[in-house]
């Protein structure tokens, strides 16, 4: 059967496949903007969007702030009429609040918020148009955004995003839980599912619900749609496009990536993080800190104490995206391994959406 639209409130992608968001510089404007063009919804990550800019060692917050609306116009012009076109900003990131402000302002159609909860993100955005988009792991974490969202504010969800422990990043589980076996994850789902229903019925609109972490070919597209996800969000395949923002040094470690190359590490923002094998890996397991350089502001001081980090995240992912990929961090989904030539996102949304005969 042909997939179905994703339908998120009034906007309607004609297919059910939302890139991730992925940072620093693997999803700007580029790839999210050929996603949406190509029919998906393309999502760039606010992660020190602006690390191109030359202000940006002198005053990263300015960059970013600049960077938000220049990429933004860049990828709606990619995308062309009806291209939906989204941020992801973690809830941990330094002035959250400012960066969620500047994404309204500039008129997205979506943002997607992990890497803690986003309780106050409905207060943010306001009576604008942007879709918000709460990233959970668990029922739990699905009953408490929701419930706090309709107590405080009387609106809920316009999308769900639920991460499965095979996601690249930012993990919302244990350690010893990130190698969960997928039928427990698929009862999970089913709970959130639940979760979900009891605020579709109460606000009387339809709440889609999407899966992510390690969705890699239709058959993952169609198993996800059949547990009753309204669409996926996929991160890793598209980083080895042509269109992907990431500089040719990083795809070519997700190309050469094996499954040992596969590990999880420790995040300052204080969850574990699924990444690919490298020099700056092993520094990690050897050295308990690793002394920063130079701080950008990335994360609130509730999540970054300089004096017991054991490394600067910004540092190290700004590293990956500037051809020096072994001596930084690449996040990578669990399906990485898989990956062995680069294509085109057209085409990989071709393959994504062909009917199966």
């Amino acid at each position: 059967m042909p997939l179905p639209k994703l339908k998120i409130g009034d906007l309607t992608a004609a297919h059910p496949i939302i890139q991730g968001g992925m940072g620093i510089g693997v999803s700007l404007s580029g790839l999210a903007g050929a996603v949406a063009k190509a029919g998906g919804v393309g999502i760039i990550s606010c992660a020190q969007i602006g690390y191109q800019d030359p202000l940006f060692e002198r005053a990263p917050f300015k960059a970013n702030m600049r960077a938000i609306t220049s990429e933004y116009q860049k990828a709606k012009e990619i995308a062309g009429s009806g291209g939906i076109v989204g941020f992801n900003i973690m809830c941990a990131t330094f002035k959250y609040e400012s960066y969620v402000k500047r994404c309204v302002e500039v008129g997205a159609d979506l943002i997607i918020s992990g890497a803690g909860l986003p309780i106050h993100l409905p207060e943010l955005v306001g009576t604008a148009k942007t879709k918000i988009a709460p990233i959970v792991s668990s029922a739990k974490a699905a009953k408490v955004i929701l419930r706090t969202w309709a107590k405080r504010y009387d609106r809920t969800a316009d999308l769900v995003v639920v991460e499965g422990p095979q996601a690249g990043g930012h993990l919302g589980f244990k350690y010893e839980d990130t190698g969960m076996a997928p039928e427990v994850m698929d009862e999970e789902f089913t709970k959130i599912l639940d979760e979900v229903a009891v605020y579709e019925e109460k606000f009387q609109q339809k709440i889609p619900v999407v899966f992510a972490g390690g969705v890699f070919d239709r058959s993952d597209i169609d198993r996800y749609l059949a547990l009753g996800a309204s669409g996926v969000q996929i991160a890793s395949r598209f980083v080895v496009t042509e269109e992907c923002d990431a500089p040719e040094s990083y795809k070519k470690m997700y190309l050469n990536a094996s499954q040992k190359d596969i590990e999880i590490i420790k995040s300052p923002v204080g969850m574990p993080g699924r990444a690919l094998h490298n020099d700056f890996t092993e520094r990690t397991k050897v050295e308990e800190r690793i002394p920063i350089a130079k701080c950008r502001n990335c994360l609130s001081l509730d999540h970054c104490d300089r004096k017991t980090i054991p490394y600067c995240i910004s540092e190290m992912l700004l590293n990956a995206v500037t051809d020096k990929p072994q001596q930084g961090l690449i996040f990578a989904g669990g399906q990485v391994h898989r990956l062995n030539k680069i294509t085109t996102v057209p085409q990989l949304m071709a393959e994504l959406t062909l009917d199966p005969l």
